[in-house]
């Protein structure tokens, strides 16, 4: 099962410019959507993990003039940083011969490392965000929006035979990430303190971000447990929700939020087997509050609309706020309640931001208003209708 979006999405980029670089946690199917992209058109696959073809690609100039008609796509591609310049100069040489577009789909795990790496193809390169399923992704391919929930989104977890088949799988890809894939990108980092801020970024989800409180918890100083939330924010394991701050004249909260992104390795973290055990579990609201706002921003698509909450120290809070460049917001509020209600604290928010529309999104399916601009609705519909905004 690929995500049919982000694969059109793909293709339409490679139209557009030379290289296209996706990028995503690992196991979240970068492999499998090249493999579906490179059935459609002539493709070569790279591996640069892999010894073999790494050797394969040791003279990358001679290698590439060899591939010149074909997609070449390189797997880990930040893993060899010196690439990148052989690349702006066989994209330019190309540009000159008429070859412009469509030449390198580049797959990475490490965001900042492969953006930064990638800063000499300005002009000339794309970029592109494969999450795990969302809750739309997940509804297109007939998969239960509860099962997304408790298992999350990565695919091997999520159509895995049974919840505990799923759990074991989650399990095994947290061990991994600690004990070989954090390692081979560098840092030295004991594996027991970052699970224990993993978990603890878990247990706080949805929470404000007190790196303080992390750094004495876990005795070490507050600069390094910043620089492990780094991390984890790079890999794609971790998001930053930063606060509204557009009003000066209100007191607001400054401090963003945190969430571990796929609801899935929430539960997984914290040893909650099954959507009962979740339900008995303090973390229940903020996992259903994670897994709306996970996937509303996969499909609003983060290079066109900006995002944030809004708190203010006197209570008046919402949370997510949606502006697009044009000066549209939206205001979205996360219910885990058949039968939501929204605070005063909503219609003092309401008034500061001045959006255009307002949501309350909830576990049904019924669309219903909730006053002169807002309504109740479920998370697949709101999802469809900011699908729909980027076609």
């Amino acid at each position: 099962m690929i995500q049919r979006r982000l694969h059109r999405q793909i293709l339409r980029y490679l139209e557009e410019a030379p290289a296209v670089a996706l990028l995503g946690p690992r196991q979240s199917g970068k492999t499998t959507l090249a493999e579906a992209i490179a059935d459609q058109r002539p493709a070569t696959y790279l591996d640069l993990e892999s010894p073999r073809d790494r050797a394969r690609i040791a003279d990358p100039e001679l290698y590439l003039a060899d591939h010149a008609d074909e997609l070449v796509i390189l797997d880990e591609v930040q893993r060899i940083p010196g690439l990148f310049e052989v690349l702006r100069g066989v994209i330019d040489r190309g540009r000159r011969e008429g070859r412009a577009n469509g030449r390198f789909l580049l797959l990475g795990s490490a965001s900042i490392d492969l953006m930064r790496q990638s800063e000499s193809l300005a002009g000339r390169i794309a970029y592109c965000e494969l999450a795990p399923f969302d809750a739309l992704e997940a509804a297109d391919g007939g998969i239960g929006l509860d099962d997304l929930w408790v298992r999350g989104g990565f695919p091997d977890s999520v159509l895995a035979a049974d919840d505990a088949a799923s759990l074991r799988w989650r399990d095994r890809f947290i061990t991994t990430y600690l004990e070989r894939d954090i390692p081979a990108l560098g840092p030295r980092i004991p594996a027991t303190t970052l699970r224990r801020l993993w978990t603890m970024l878990a247990h706080a989800q949805g929470g404000l971000l007190n790196l303080s409180a992390l750094a004495r918890a876990l005795g070490i100083d507050g600069s390094t447990v910043a620089g492990y939330v780094d991390l984890l924010v790079d890999l794609l394991l971790v998001r930053r929700l930063q606060p509204w701050t557009s009003n000066a004249g209100k007191r607001l909260v400054r401090s963003p939020k945190v969430y571990v992104r796929d609801s899935g390795i929430v539960h997984a973290l914290l040893g909650i087997p099954s959507k009962e055990a979740l339900l008995g579990h303090p973390v229940t609201g903020a996992s259903w509050e994670g897994l709306a706002i996970e996937s509303l921003l996969t499909v609003a698509d983060a290079s066109r609309v900006d995002a944030s909450f809004y708190r203010a120290h006197g209570g008046a809070e919402v949370d997510l706020v949606l502006s697009w460049p044009d000066g549209r917001r939206w205001v979205v509020e996360v219910k885990r309640s058949l039968a939501p209600k929204l605070g005063r604290g909503f219609s003092s928010a309401w008034e500061d931001i001045t959006p255009e529309r307002g949501f309350v999104v909830y576990p049904g399916t019924e669309r219903y208003r909730k006053g002169e601009r807002v309504e109740a609705i479920g998370l697949v519909e709101l999802c469809r209708e900011l699908a729909a905004l980027g076609n």
